[in-house]
């Protein structure tokens, strides 16, 4: 578990950014009616991103670049979570 625990780590924090998936396949439409930024029932928050700011006329890059900061931080932390389990695995 020593050795794989970091390559699990990793393969988490890929998931996040898988955005060709999605932007390739659907283009994370289809959209949700009424919602104030343009974010698509198969959008995942990176795609969400990129639709708020370089979609649809009105560019947000604020809410853009502050919802990358939050996706940033959570990789952060749950990665630094699995990396402080991983120290406790070595010590067995």
């Amino acid at each position: 578990m020593v050795t794989v625990a970091p390559l699990l780590i990793s393969s988490f924090a890929f998931n996040f950014n898988n955005f060709t998936l999605i932007y390739l396949l659907t283009g994370g439409g289809p959209d949700f009616v009424g919602a104030p930024v343009p974010v698509g029932s198969t959008d995942i928050l990176i795609s969400m991103v990129y639709s708020v700011a370089f979609g649809t006329g009105s560019n947000d890059y604020g809410l853009a670049s502050a919802v990358s900061i939050l996706i940033f931080i959570v990789v952060g932390v749950i990665s630094w979570i699995g990396f402080r389990r991983t120290r406790t695995l070595e010590e067995l």
